[in-house]
């Protein structure tokens, strides 16, 4: 018994064979055409639980082609093929309609196997060609890492599991959050953000769970709390890194047993929310320092999310500027295009803000900018840097003072990795290593002084004992 049927649309003869050829081994049912209409026909049909197109065929392109295609039956898969070149430049339409692509000449198992796995998800929506606009960040992007998360999303979407998302500062952990709930049972419900970094440590349990006065008495109004403002649909807790360990433990008790008691109340209160949460940090070395219940870790991270930060894939840069001038287009600003040779130079760029930094880089550059075309020169002159060191220049064009230290010796690092990189999580070990030696600076700066040291670092004193406790750092004077 076939395992499904798949249609084929190649107009090279030779692929065309090969590919049936393959799937035909692999037990499934082929029907192959080197004709866009025949597989238009084919898929009005009602025929087909799968489609392998070329990206080019002589009477359509895929380009205009998967549209259709997935307008009329949004669950069908689709894989597209073409040349290295041709998949370097697919436009985003197709880039979004298409369950994955591979490259030719292509490789049988790579073929075989991404055809079971597209097969063995018939009922999902492979790939979210939409995304919350109020989420402010778009999950645009051709790289493999946003191929995978947005399959994963979709998965994820159609479960109430709790999902722990995790990435940089501006990577778009809340457009993930705010897509979840947008394609799933609960997109009616409300979606409910907090950002835990920003509330006072001491109103973080009330402010979540609500609070009862008359339980301690206090004639003040009762307050549901964010929770109750969620019932139904999603909680996104932001930055879950911060949360005090008191609250951690009423957390761990919603996950356990699907209910939470407010602040002087008594009764118990039964919540249906989701719960998702975001991280900029390691949950892991937290749980290891003591600030992070490492049961309640265990229960978030049943379903984890990274989002690489931009640096790591800079191939989306691309589908994300051209994002961005569109919707700048229908704020009503001039429409404005990109020189290819600007968009590599921003590709070349680290990004350190990420997503959010690149939006603000291109409505700085479109608004001030009269031109219709950003060029290369203009892109340069914007980001300050130096393309072969990426060394980020000062306003007044001098470099800050630790980059040329830094510098040198970031390049050995990587040169010393020879064809590979370092392993995963360089970001954190290099902070934290520049972090204690600027701690122990400032306590030696100020004889030892918290409070003055937490000022002249720019913390409160509660942040700068943490990190003295998490990085080891002892004061040595007596004058704390």
């Amino acid at each position: 018994m076939a395992q499904g049927e798949i249609i084929i649309a190649d107009d090279d003869a030779a692929d065309r064979i090969a590919v049936a050829q393959a799937l035909s081994s692999a037990g499934y049912e082929v029907r192959a055409t080197a004709a866009a209409a025949t597989l238009w026909r084919w898929v009005q049909s009602g025929e087909g639980d799968l489609v392998v197109t070329d990206i080019a065929t002589p009477d359509q392109s895929a380009y205009e082609l998967l549209p259709r295609i997935k307008k009329l039956r949004p669950n069908l898969p689709i894989i597209v093929m073409g040349a290295q070149s041709d998949l370097a430049t697919a436009i985003p339409t197709c880039e979004r309609s298409a369950y994955g692509y591979l490259p030719k000449p292509f490789d049988a198992k790579e073929l075989i196997g991404i055809v079971g796995r597209a097969i063995a998800e018939p009922h999902e929506k492979n790939e979210l060609d939409r995304y919350d606009e109020s989420a402010g960040m778009p999950l645009d992007g051709r790289s493999q890492a946003m191929q995978d998360i947005r399959r994963s999303i979709a998965r994820l979407a159609q479960t109430d599991l709790a999902v722990m998302i995790e990435g940089e500062f501006g990577t778009g952990k809340e457009a993930i959050a705010h897509t979840l709930q947008a394609h799933s049972k609960r997109q009616k419900g409300p979606f409910v953000g907090v950002n835990l970094a920003a509330i006072p440590r001491d109103q973080v349990e009330s402010e979540l769970f609500g609070h009862d006065p008359r339980g301690v008495g206090r004639a003040e109004p009762c307050w549901g709390g964010r929770f109750a403002e969620a019932e139904g649909g999603a909680l996104f807790l932001d930055e879950i890194g911060e949360l005090p360990m008191e609250a951690q433990a009423r957390l761990l008790r919603v996950l356990e047993r699907g209910e939470y008691v407010t602040i002087g109340g008594r009764a118990p209160v039964k919540t249906t929310v989701r719960i998702v949460v975001a991280t900029s940090k390691d949950l892991r070395a937290l749980v290891r320092q003591g600030l992070f219940r490492e049961d309640l870790y265990f229960r978030l991270n049943v379903a984890p999310l990274r989002i690489p930060p931009l640096r790591e894939r800079a191939e989306d840069i691309p589908d994300l500027v051209h994002h961005f001038l569109k919707t700048m287009a229908r704020e009503g600003s001039a429409p404005k295009h990109v020189d290819p040779r600007a968009l590599d130079c921003m590709k070349r760029y680290r990004w350190p803000g990420n997503i959010r930094e690149l939006e603000n880089f291109i409505r700085r550059v479109a608004i001030l900018h009269p031109q219709s075309m950003i060029t290369e020169q203009l892109v340069e002159r914007e980001l300050q840097y130096e393309l072969d060191g990426a060394v980020v220049r000062s306003p007044a064009g001098e470099e800050p003072p630790f980059a040329g230290a830094v510098m040198p010796v970031l390049r050995k690092l990587f040169e010393d990795c020879g064809d590979r990189l370092p392993r995963p999580g360089l970001y954190h070990r290099v902070v934290r290593e520049i972090e204690a030696p600027l701690i122990i600076a400032a306590l030696a700066a100020t004889r030892g002084h918290q409070i003055k040291a937490a000022e002249l670092l720019g913390l409160n004193r509660n942040t700068l004992r943490k990190k003295m406790i998490g990085l080891d750092v002892h004061p040595r004077f007596s004058r704390l």
